[in-house]
């Protein structure tokens, strides 16, 4: 067993690893802006290019609900199942505050709603940490859409190994472990019986949320990259290991310039510089206004329906 010098133990990050990370990141990220600053506004969409923009916020929408559905499997899988019309909009409504400091009031929103349902505090955890594992296990089977890409195409769907029963649980109690610190959850101690069974049901109902993840993605493409790069097997590919890392790799609030910094090493080239950093800026702000528009219709639609009752 490595020992560190004493003084070396000592060494932290002011503030902790993630926010270096998410400022490193966004160091980065506007370096390039700023070097094709002036190509990147000379791209500006035509009438076609509002309507494919308007079209991804669209799919992008959708992905929210779709992603919603998939939690809810979750929550079937783990043997606490809860109706699918107060699933639903609890966690659109929530999903929106992952872009406040600390990144994680998304989750303690989740959590604290299954709490107050009687769900024990591992029970509870366990869905929480569940649902962006699953996530990252789906997109990594779509990363050999892209190719070989040196044997990560290969490497990249090995991942769904993780939901095996058998390695399930002690992952799962290790990332219960860590959130309940991060969330300061008391009731999250002891350990978890996880089904014995893999969790292919919520984990086939992630592939529709990044498939309307892509779609959305591919309409900011269209707007600014003409003609299209043949064959659109690379983008799925980078796009898929892009989001897994900027769901994954602590940083900005949702995966903020993670996501592009990898989606732009991965596929520059494939399109000049400017017209990917477009796709990437619009991106992003379709995907806040997405999260953004589903979490108010869902709030004024909870509005209405108080104001019918009490009415």
């Amino acid at each position: 067993m490595v020992r560190w010098p004493d003084g070396w133990q000592r060494l932290r990050l002011p503030g902790g690893l993630r926010p270096w990370v998410g400022g490193a990141c966004a160091l980065l990220l506007g370096l390039a802006l700023v070097t094709h600053g002036r190509e990147v506004l000379a791209l500006a969409p035509d009438r076609r290019g509002w309507g494919l923009l308007l079209l991804g916020l669209g799919f992008t929408t959708v992905a929210q609900w779709s992603n919603a559905l998939a939690w809810w499997g979750v929550l079937g899988w783990l043997g606490c199942p809860e109706p699918v019309a107060a699933v639903l909009p609890l966690y659109v409504r929530t999903t929106p505050l992952k872009y406040l400091p600390g990144g994680v009031w998304h989750l303690l929103g989740r959590l604290r709603w299954l709490q107050s349902r009687g769900r024990p505090g591992r029970q509870a955890l366990a869905a929480v940490v569940l649902d962006p594992l699953l996530m990252a296990v789906a997109a990594l089977t779509l990363v050999p859409f892209g190719g070989l890409q040196g044997g990560l195409g290969l490497a990249s769907p090995l991942a769904v190994l993780l939901l095996r029963p058998r390695w399930l649980q002690p992952l799962l109690q290790r990332l219960i472990a860590g959130k309940r610190r991060l969330l300061q959850d008391p009731d999250g101690e002891g350990v978890l019986q996880a089904p014995a069974s893999w969790p292919w049901r919520p984990l086939l109902l992630e592939l529709p949320f990044l498939g309307f993840r892509f779609a959305g993605f591919a309409c900011c493409l269209l707007c600014f990259s003409a003609p299209v790069p043949p064959g659109w097997g690379p983008w799925l590919g980078g796009f898929a290991l892009a989001w897994t890392a900027g769901l994954l790799v602590p940083g900005a609030p949702g995966g903020l310039g993670v996501f592009e910094l990898v989606l732009l090493a991965r596929l520059r080239g494939a399109v000049p510089t400017a017209e990917l950093l477009a796709v990437l800026v619009s991106y992003r702000l379709v995907s806040v206004m997405a999260e953004g528009l589903a979490a108010g219709a869902t709030l004024l639609d909870e509005r209405l329906a108080a104001t019918r009752n009490n009415g």
